[in-house]
């Protein structure tokens, strides 16, 4: 039996989403990648995801080999081509790895094909059933921001491991999980003047609501700046930000980042944690990289935020940000790019009542990014 793919904390009834299209959680997170082998080794040891299912050569699969991992309430599935050419290869080739179908689970997959092709949804899957013998998924699936694309995933009427075609996984090496629990949210990177273009697609054809929004006066520091929007479906388990580029004196990392992935995607997923210091610091002994924010930010926040649970010394030495709403606050911290290609990273969040998104770290963290730019040449 699948459980609920979010956290209760996040479960924020939004009232102003017309919830015509019911989301249960995000299903799954696919990653176009060049080596998937190689990438889930990667997810694994640095991440502590677990090995789950795979398909390829050895399951009928002709065309690609995808492995499923999961942690908690994550579920990424790696793909590669098996072939020369074909789609596959060429999104690897103008993208890089990147982040191709954001899976959204549901109790009726044909009905919200239905409802979102209706509202002016592009169709990419038809509604369809695939079945052996653990029972039947149905799934279909629409267009979104650049090559990005929704599927429905119903799977109430299925109890194997992860879709069909797909076999279990059960190597012996499996290194532990660091305490990632659920997708928090997953930001989208859009170009020029399409941020609202997109934030309407997300209101019109899947009936979420704008939960918050974000100007240049916002986001910026002496040399870039962006904007940002964040759509919540009804229930608040699923939240897309969707960023834009804004003026700025240097090339912002939303520019930086459409430049290198070729267009618009998937910025970077929110991975929440139910203790954060635990977590980052089991990641960083096994490398995953972070950006780090001047010393000096620890002087004032708490100043800014007020008494926090955690102490401040642990905090400052693993580089976490702190930030509050009225509801309360977050913790939050940002990895490097976790690819050649300066596109796709992850973040690691901590809530602690807080349902917003770090607004008072977002000087500090993004003058973090533009050091990371200058030293690679693309500020």
């Amino acid at each position: 039996m699948k459980t609920d793919n979010n956290s209760l904390e996040i479960e924020k009834i939004v009232p102003s989403a017309e919830d015509f299209l019911p989301l249960l959680g995000t299903d799954y997170v696919e990653i176009y990648v060049g080596n998937a082998k190689q990438a889930a080794h990667f997810y694994q040891t640095a991440y502590g995801f677990q090995p789950l299912a795979y398909a390829g050569l050895e399951t009928g699969m002709a065309d690609r080999a995808s492995y499923v991992l999961r942690q908690d309430r994550i579920t990424i599935v790696l793909t590669s081509p098996l072939n020369s050419d074909g789609p596959i290869n060429e999104h690897i080739n103008k993208h890089g790895d990147g982040v191709k179908v954001v899976a959204l689970w549901v109790d009726d997959a044909a009905k919200s094909w239905e409802e979102t092709t209706s509202r002016g949804g592009e169709s990419c899957l038809k509604p369809e059933v695939l079945s052996d013998k653990d029972g039947e998924i149905v799934r279909s699936g629409i267009h979104t921001y650049g090559e990005t694309l929704h599927y429905f995933i119903e799977r109430k009427n299925y109890n194997g491991i992860f879709l069909p075609g797909y076999q279990a996984w059960n190597p012996t090496y499996k290194p532990a999980p660091v305490g990632l629990k659920y997708v928090d949210h997953m930001v989208g990177n859009v170009g020029w003047n399409e941020m609202n273009k997109w934030c309407e697609f997300y209101a019109k054809v899947m009936g979420f609501a704008q939960l918050v929004s974000f100007d240049d006066k916002d986001i910026s520091t002496e040399y870039t700046a962006l904007m940002s929007k964040v759509m919540s479906n009804g229930n608040g388990r699923i939240k897309f930000p969707i960023n834009e580029p804004a003026e700025g004196r240097k090339k912002s990392q939303i520019e930086e980042y459409i430049d290198f992935y070729n267009g618009a995607g998937v910025q970077h997923m929110a991975l929440a944690t139910d203790n954060i210091i635990e977590t980052v610091t089991a990641l960083q002994n096994r490398g995953v990289e972070f950006l780090r924010v001047p010393a000096s930010y620890y002087e004032t926040v708490l100043d800014r935020v007020g008494e926090i649970d955690e102490e401040l010394e642990p905090l400052s030495e693993l580089g976490i940000l702190i930030d509050k709403d009225d509801e309360g606050y977050l913790l939050q911290i940002f990895t490097k790019p976790i690819l050649d290609r300066p596109t796709m990273f992850f973040e690691i969040i901590q809530r602690k009542g807080a349902q917003s998104f770090g607004k008072g770290n977002f000087k500090a963290l993004f003058e973090a990014i533009e050091r990371e730019q200058e030293l690679r040449g693309t500020l």
